[in-house]
C-alpha cells in the first residue's frame, strides 16, 4: 500500500501517543492514581493521558501541515483542566507532553525547539475544537478511547482518522494492550485463548501491542508493533497486512460488544445474536479494540444499539470503520445503510444501532434479524 504523507505522520504521531499512554497507564495501575484523572460533567472519567495526547498530536499536525491548514474533531477541552483546583493536574499534563515530544525523533517526527508551556498545551488542547462536516478536511482523535478500560489495566485504544469532504480517507489504531502476536488469530476453535488476549490485564503483555492503518480504496489494512523504549521507528516497522476472518457460519462466529451497559442495550444484542444462531459468549471489550479484532480475524461481529439518547459520535468510530472495511469486512447501521460522518461530531441519522461484521453472509443474516427482532425489543 502506498502511504501517503498524511498517513505516515498519523501512523508515527499515534505510536508515539500510545507510548505515552503506556507510561501513565502504568503508573495508574501501580498507584491510586487519583491525582491522574478527573470527571467530566457527564461522570465520564478523563485522564492525564487523554489531555497529554490530545495536545501532542494537536502539536504535531500543526506543525507537519501548519495550524492554518488543519482542523481537529477530537473529544477534550480544557475546561476541567483550567480549573483552579486542576493546577496540579494541568502540571502533570505538560510535563508529560514535554517528555513525550522531547523523543519525536524516535518516531521520525520533530520536538519543539524549546519546552512547551501551560499555555501551549491548552491552546494545543483548545485547538482540536472542529465540528467537522461535509466540506473540507478533518482530523479526528479520540486520544484515549475505552478510557475506563485504561484506568482498570485493560483494553484502550489511541484513534485518529482522517475526513475529507465527508468521508473517511484514512484510519490508524493504536492498541497498546493487544497483542500482536498471531497466537489464536483465525483461530476459533481456541475461544478462551482470543477472551485471554482481548481482557488480559497481565504486565507480560504490555510489552507487545499493535497499531493498526489504512487509507480507503487501498483493500488493505496493515498492523505493525509498537515501538518500545528507544528504539526507532524505521518504515515499515515489521508491518504485514491483516484481513477478516472467512468465517460465516453463526455458530462458530465470536461476537464483541461494549462492556458498559449505560450506552448499549446487552439484552437486545443477546436476543439478536440468539436468533441467528451466534453461540460463543460475547466478548466484552473497551474501545474501538473491537474493531480491530475484526480487522485482523480474531473476531466476526460487533454490535452495538445504544440505549434511547444516546448519541454515537465520530471519534469512536471512525478509524475502526475504515479498517474494517478495508481488511475485507462490512459496516453499516442497522438499517443496512452506511455510517454518515459528514455531519458534525455525531453520526446523526444512523439508524437503530451498528453492526460490523467479517463479511457479506453474516451481515445480512444480523440485518435480517434486526427488522424481525425489533418491534419486541425495549430499546
Amino acid at each position: 500500500m502506498e502511504v501517503n504523507k498524511e498517513l505516515d505522520v498519523a501512523v508515527r504521531v499515534v505510536q508515539m501517543a500510545c507510548s505515552l499512554c503506556r507510561r501513565v497507564q502504568m503508573g495508574l495501575v501501580s498507584t491510586s492514581g487519583d491525582d491522574h484523572f478527573k470527571s467530566k460533567d457527564d461522570d465520564s472519567p478523563v485522564t492525564v493521558a487523554d489531555w497529554s495526547v490530545q495536545a501532542t498530536v494537536s502539536w504535531i499536525l500543526s506543525e507537519c501541515f501548519g495550524s492554518q491548514n488543519v482542523s481537529i474533531v477530537a473529544e477534550e477541552d480544557v475546561d476541567t483542566l483550567s480549573k483552579a483546583d486542576s493546577a496540579g493536574l494541568l502540571q502533570t499534563v505538560v510535563t508529560t507532553v514535554n517528555e513525550t515530544l522531547a523523543k519525536a525523533h524516535i518516531f521520525g517526527l520533530k520536538s519543539p525547539d524549546k519546552v512547551l508551556g501551560a499555555s501551549q498545551v491548552l491552546e494545543a488542547i483548545s485547538r482540536c475544537n472542529s465540528n467537522g462536516g461535509p466540506v473540507g478536511r478533518h482530523w479526528v482523535l479520540d486520544p484515549v478511547d475505552g478510557t475506563l478500560g485504561f484506568v482498570r489495566g485493560g483494553q484502550y485504544a489511541v484513534a485518529l482518522a482522517l475526513i475529507d469532504n465527508g468521508q473517511v480517507i484514512l484510519g490508524v489504531l493504536g492498541c497498546p494492550n493487544y497483542p500482536m502476536n498471531e497466537e489464536g488469530l483465525n483461530n476459533h476453535d481456541q475461544h478462551n485463548r482470543i477472551v485471554s488476549k482481548l481482557s488480559s490485564h497481565a504486565p507480560d503483555l504490555w510489552g507487545e501491542g499493535c497499531v493498526m492503518y489504512t487509507r480507503r480504496g487501498s483493500g488493505e489494512a496493515w498492523m505493525q508493533p509498537l515501538i518500545h523504549g528507544d528504539k526507532k521507528l524505521e518504515w515499515p516497522n515489521f508491518a504485514k497486512i491483516v484481513r477478516v476472518s472467512d468465517i460465516d457460519d453463526p455458530a462458530l462466529a465470536t461476537f464483541c460488544e461494549p462492556v458498559e451497559r449505560a450506552n448499549s442495550n446487552h439484552t437486545f444484542t443477546a436476543g439478536l445474536a440468539n436468533s441467528v444462531g451466534l453461540r460463543n459468549q460475547p466478548l466484552r471489550v473497551y474501545s474501538m479494540v473491537k474493531y480491530a479484532a475484526i480487522a485482523r480475524g480474531d473476531a466476526e461481529v460487533f454490535m452495538k444499539f445504544a440505549r434511547a439518547g444516546y448519541k454515537e459520535k465520530i471519534w469512536d468510530h471512525a478509524a475502526g470503520v475504515i479498517i474494517v472495511q478495508e481488511a475485507g469486512g462490512v459496516v453499516t447501521d442497522a438499517g443496512g445503510r452506511p455510517l454518515d460522518f459528514s455531519r458534525g461530531i455525531y453520526l446523526e441519522g444512523l439508524d437503530r444501532g451498528i453492526v460490523a461484521c467479517s463479511g457479506v453472509k453474516l451481515h445480512e443474516k444480523l440485518i435480517g434479524a434486526v427488522y424481525a427482532s425489533w418491534d419486541s425489543s425495549n430499546l
